[in-house]
């Protein structure tokens, strides 16, 4: 066994980390530059890992530009792919489609990963793991996303991942929080001490000089004395000082590389540009390249001079330094003959073939593009999109002609979109508009465009602009490029006021399109777009398309997009919450942070806060582990509206002041709508009532950049308690019976429902009773904290009427459903107006499910509902034993001791 000299640290540090299994697990990154090191400790940890009885996995990234997507998972599973079969089913063929096994629809980047994550775990239900992962940095972008994914979730299990990365290198595995061993260069003792071994029979001030260069790197300690005797040899005094380390390095090995015959050197270049080890295929592509057969023995030199080793039927390089070195120092048509060469040998392996042809050329060959464009399919069938990008980018550079080279790009693009990958988009969107592009190319780079601003608003005039391009699309044939535009057209509405002409011109252009009434996006562009005057319409639609049991993720979450949008927030949490599990199951982490952000407010409005709170966290953490931006100005002022609600008015105040300074810059009235709700709300939560009302008011006046024609509704029910609470009342009242107005053209629950409580509260006393009575008596179980407040209300008026006894029981209800949905600013007045009823009212004990985490009371919620821990855990993305440890901490907090216990603990009587 090779002793790793300076290293006692570092292995401690990989050595505790194997030893907490079985009973935890963990990840951790070695980090370093070229050379220092980290390949060593890994292989160190592995030996360990053996020692210790753990089933070891392995990886090794190669610097190529052939890499395929899930290459290295692949590498990394396969050993234990025979249990690919407890796997659930659309994680099994998601899995297999990755791997080339499987012809079925593309899967999600995610569903994927979470494959390789219960893939892993049931291997180490048998035997604790080490997965190690050597040069982390070249693997495939797919790889890294999953091991990423996987390094997150492994702390419950008895799995340990190890990856090796060099420093300056980004990707997932660098931003995913996993802690770190840094590895630096050896000090001045250890490194003499490496010399002593490589370099015995060079003069002292050789050795001075070699330390120096080296720098404590121990590659550089053990391979440069060789290199500096050849440079001598030559007649050279040294290697050049100017050199960085790295290349100096290159330069050491390419040096041994020269030395190499002819055939040995072509066996050599086959094994860099092959992303694969076979040693089989390396020989063929070798035979091929230098015109005689090869036989094994021809690649004997190069592992005498150590620049490889044959481990098998495998070739592995002894340093990522050596397969650059070798690409290097040689020429571009070398390359490109070693890829050919490759490309041929693969004959029953069309993808793979494709991608080397396409690294054998240089100037445009329509053949290989097509094959490329071709290629990209399967690419995304493997649930690679990056590759897809890829092939079709290269596709662009290979084509001649300028109007398919543009259709290309822009292919490209959709996807690069897709990812979230700005500069990409931006590239390839300026690359297609220097070509030739056809009608209906340039109508889909106008909405590439569109959806690159991310529905950011603009003038009326890009709004009509839009809805011409898509009636021109229409009439050429792709009704689905114009319903894109459309509903990117009515967005723009939605975020600023456009204007009543620009808004009518989306829902005439929309409703002009044949035959597509129940199509998602028609109904969401007429919702978005009019959600006032096409309310009625769009809650007819809705009831038609989506009564259905819709497996259609995408629908469902357009469909829910209409319903919020026309404040239907029943029927828009349900299709959103639907959409949410359909998309956890089917693993598409992308678009779920989407769908769980559009929940929160509607959830918050309803009186659902637990289930606000929970999807707000997860939308936070699925954005983080997607490397989605978080929607920041909209994310905020939701957050201020969700601590005015829960009381925490100084933070509300805060976070609306920083959102509204963003906001204003682009004038988004949806926004400014929400941080002036937020506002009002901070300030009645304090009992500054005039303040709430002058902040509230501004969203109902039409010359105001703060008023929305359907935003203003989160607001009806809050102005009418401020207007009653300030002396405002009478003003109020003309507010309230302009909507009342608004009413008479849209069906929209919000507003009805908070029409009611509006009415009774700032009705005469001659009047009000009735109202309130015909309030309560409407069903409103799904709207409990409408309930409550009116329920308040109703109790303080009759108090206030000298009906003490009749107001208890209002009152009563009205405390415990606010304590309980954790609208203590609230339940503390109805508490408040008990006492004063003449009620002894004692501190009340709600229900302990609050001081629950929003994922622990996600976990608790789905084991109540009957799911065992394998179902949550697909649900969550998150392993079977993760979902254990979480319940196990979840008990106690909660005073159980079994899942029985669980529905009646978390459920909450509102009535």
């Amino acid at each position: 066994m090779t002793e790793l000299i300076g290293r006692d640290d570092e292995l401690q540090q990989l050595r505790d980390l194997i030893e907490r299994v079985p009973g935890t697990g963990g990840a951790v990154v070695i980090a370093g530059e070229a050379g220092i090191g980290k390949s060593s400790l890994l292989r160190a940890a592995v030996r360990d890992g053996l020692a210790a009885g753990l089933d070891v996995l392995e990886t090794t990234g190669v610097e190529s530009e052939a890499r395929l997507p899930f290459a290295g998972l692949h590498q990394l599973l396969r050993p234990i792919m025979r249990l690919s079969g407890a796997l659930p089913a659309p994680q099994r063929r998601a899995l297999l489609s990755a791997f080339g096994a499987d012809d079925g629809p593309p899967p999600d980047a995610f569903l994927i990963a979470l494959a390789a994550l219960n893939l892993l775990t049931e291997a180490a239900a048998r035997r604790p793991v080490l997965a190690a992962v050597d040069d982390v940095q070249w693997l495939d972008h797919p790889t890294q996303e999953a091991l990423a994914f996987v390094a997150r979730r492994v702390s419950s299990d008895p799995i340990i991942i190890i990856g090796t990365l060099r420093s300056g290198h980004a990707g997932p595995f660098v931003t995913a929080g996993l802690p770190q061993v840094e590895v630096h260069g050896l000090g001045d003792s250890a490194s003499r001490h490496v010399l002593t071994v490589s370099a015995a029979d060079l003069s002292l001030a050789d050795r001075e000089r070699i330390l120096r260069d080296a720098r404590g790197n121990p590659l550089a300690l053990a391979e440069l004395p060789a290199a500096w005797r050849a440079a001598k040899q030559r007649g050279a005094e040294s290697l050049p000082a100017f050199l960085p380390l790295t290349a100096k390095l290159e330069r050491a090995f390419a040096g041994r590389i020269a030395e190499l015959p002819g055939p040995a050197r072509d066996a050599v270049l086959i094994a860099a540009v092959d992303y694969e080890d076979e040693l089989p295929e390396i020989l063929a592509a070798a035979s091929l390249l230098s015109g005689r057969q090869l036989a094994v023995d021809v690649l004997d030199g190069a592992a005498r001079t150590g620049l490889l080793h044959i481990e098998g039927t495998h070739v592995r390089f002894r340093h990522p330094l050596v397969r650059s070195a070798v690409v290097q120092s040689e020429t571009l048509a070398r390359r490109l003959a070693a890829n050919a060469a490759l490309a041929d040998v693969m004959v029953s392996e069309p993808y793979r073939r494709t991608w080397h042809r396409a690294q054998s050329i240089v100037g445009p060959d329509d053949d290989v593009a097509d094959e490329l464009e071709a290629s990209h399919t399967v690419s995304l069938r493997r649930g690679s999109v990056t590759a897809a990008i890829w092939a079709l980018e290269r596709a662009a550079q290979l084509t001649t002609d300028s109007a398919r080279r543009g259709r290309r790009l822009l292919l490209a693009c959709e996807h690069a979109f897709g990812l979230g990958q700005v500069d990409m988009v931006d590239r390839l969107l300026r690359a297609a508009e220097q070509t030739a592009l056809s009608e209906l190319d340039w109508a889909r780079m106008e909405w590439l465009r569109e959806i690159f601003n991310d529905g950011v608003p603009g003038d009326a005039g890009r709004v009509f602009e839009l809805c011409d391009i898509a009636e021109r699309s229409d009439h050429a044939g792709d009704t689905d490029l114009a319903l894109n535009l459309l509903l990117g057209a009515a967005l723009r509405c939605w975020w600023a006021d456009t204007g009543p002409e620009a808004r009518a011109r989306v829902v005439a252009v929309t409703e002009g399109l044949r035959d597509r009434e129940t199509d998602p996006r028609y109904i969401a562009a007429v919702a978005v777009a009019e959600p006032v005057l096409r309310g009625t319409a769009v809650d007819r639609m809705l009831s038609r398309a989506a009564s259905d049991e819709s497996n259609d993720a995408d629908a469902l979450r357009l469909f829910g997009m209409a319903a919020h949008a026309t404040g239907d927030l029943v029927r828009a949490t349900e299709l959103l919450g639907k959409a949410e599990t359909m998309l956890r199951e089917q693993g598409r982490l992308g678009l779920l942070s989407h769908v769980l952000t559009m929940q929160i407010n509607d959830h918050l409005l309803l009186g659902d806060w637990e289930r606000a709170a929970a999807v707000a966290e997860a939308g936070r953490r699925v954005a983080g582990e997607t490397g989605q931006p978080l929607w920041t100005t909209g994310s905020l002022v939701q957050d201020a509206i969700a601590a005015a609600l829960r009381g925490d008015s100084d933070q509300a105040l805060r976070m609306a002041a920083t959102a509204e300074s963003a906001a204003n810059q682009q004038r988004l009235n949806d926004l400014l709508a929400c941080v002036q709700l937020a506002r009002g709300l901070a300030w009645a939560a304090t009992g500054r009532y005039a303040e709430a009302y002058e902040a509230l008011r501004r969203l109902f006046d039409r010359a105001d950049p703060s008023y929305h024609q359907r935003e203003c509704f989160d607001g009806v029910m809050f102005l009418a308690e401020a207007g009653a609470h300030s002396g405002n009342r009478d003003e109020a009242r003309l507010i309230i019976g302009e909507l009342e107005e608004v009413a008479l053209v849209t069906t929209s629950p919000l507003l009805h429902v908070h029409l009611m409580y509006a009415r009774a509260v700032l009705a005469d006393d001659a009047e009000a009773e009735e109202l309130y009575l015909t309030a309560l008596s409407k069903d409103l179980t799904r709207w409990p904290f409408v309930k409550a407040k009116t329920q308040l209300a109703y109790g303080t008026w009759l108090r206030r009427q000298r009906r003490a006894t009749e107001a208890r029981t209002p009152l009563r209800a009205a405390q415990t459903t606010l304590g309980l949905i954790g609208a203590t600013t609230w339940a503390a007045q109805a508490q408040a107006e008990l006492r004063a009823a003449g009620e002894r009212v004692e501190q009340p004990s709600y229900d302990g499910s609050p001081a629950l985490s929003p994922q622990e009371l996600q976990i608790a919620r789905l084991a109540a509902e009957g799911l065992s821990n394998r179902e949550i855990g697909e649900r969550l993305h998150l392993s079977p034993r993760t979902i254990g440890s979480h319940l196990y901490r979840i008990f106690p907090k909660l005073n159980i001791t079994s899942r029985a216990q669980l529905a009646s603990r978390l459920t909450l009587d509102a009535t």
